[in-house]
């Protein structure tokens, strides 16, 4: 649910999941055929995770990070992983890289120039999200919501940020 102002998009988890399903009917129906999922670590490995299982391909795992300050809302330095993790020793091929948004775009960007000049094995590189800002200037090859007010998105896990071991144990009382 978009607020009124434009500035904060709230989201269920059955909302969020049939955004992801709407994502894998956008690229099923393109016609692409790809080899590998390579997700961005975090955002990117719920989608990730049911796109692979969807398509039935090898899911492949980099991680990022930019979104540290201010409880998650500011984004700052990109780190990027040196190392992709994937079952099949090397990620090759045709590569679908998934994220849950394009925000700024500057993370896609630098991933995208990342994998193209060191991953010679990857022929063929194509990108999807489930949300893209306005603001973004990293155009992706699947999306399935365009957000032109660029709103904070509340995702329905974030509330995990926040809590920790102890609050798990009072919640359940164990």
């Amino acid at each position: 649910m978009l607020t009124e102002d434009g500035k904060h998009l709230y989201v269920s988890y059955d909302e969020y999941h049939n955004l992801i399903e709407k994502l894998a009917i956008k690229i099923h129906q393109s016609g692409w055929e790809f080899d590998n999922i390579l997700c961005l670590a975090r955002g990117g490995m719920r989608p990730g995770d049911i796109l692979s299982r969807i398509f039935d391909k090898p899911l492949a795992i980099m991680s990022t990070s930019s979104y540290r300050a201010g409880a998650g809302m500011v984004q700052g330095h990109l780190d990027i992983a040196r190392y992709i993790t994937t079952p099949q020793g090397e990620i090759a091929g045709r590569v679908l890289l998934v994220d849950d948004l394009a925000d700024t775009g500057h993370t896609l960007q630098e991933v995208v120039k990342l994998l193209k000049t060191q991953y010679a094995p990857i022929t063929e590189l194509r990108s999807a999200v489930i949300w893209t800002k306005g603001v973004s200037t990293f155009e992706c090859d699947y999306s399935v919501e365009f957000l032109p007010t660029n709103p904070w998105i509340h995702q329905p896990f974030e509330g995990y940020d926040s809590m920790r071991p102890q609050q798990l144990l009072d919640k359940w009382k164990v």
